[in-house]
């Protein structure tokens, strides 16, 4: 029952994003992400967009930091990974 975040590597719009997940329930996820302000729109398919500037506000509040392969293996192994083109559940 974790929240994970990647690093800020991900451009779009003119900035850099990470990537938020729970590797246990979307409802954990949902909560943590309105815990730290992330608005409903920033969640796609199976993660939140967390801009860089917010990175660390993440963080704090008990994101853990790990890299973007290790956050992708951690959710397809809880059953949470929900690939574009595929229905979400």
């Amino acid at each position: 029952m974790t929240v994970y975040i990647d690093p800020p590597t991900w451009p779009g719009h003119g900035r850099l994003w990470s990537h938020l997940v729970s590797d246990d329930s979307f409802g954990e996820l949902h909560a943590f992400a309105a815990s730290i302000g992330c608005p409903a729109r920033a969640f796609e398919r199976d993660h939140y967009d967390v801009p860089a500037d917010r990175y660390g506000d993440a963080v704090w509040a008990g994101a853990v930091e790990i890299g973007s392969k290790e956050l992708v293996r951690r959710i397809t192994e809880a059953g949470l990974r929900r690939p574009k083109g595929r229905p979400a559940a």
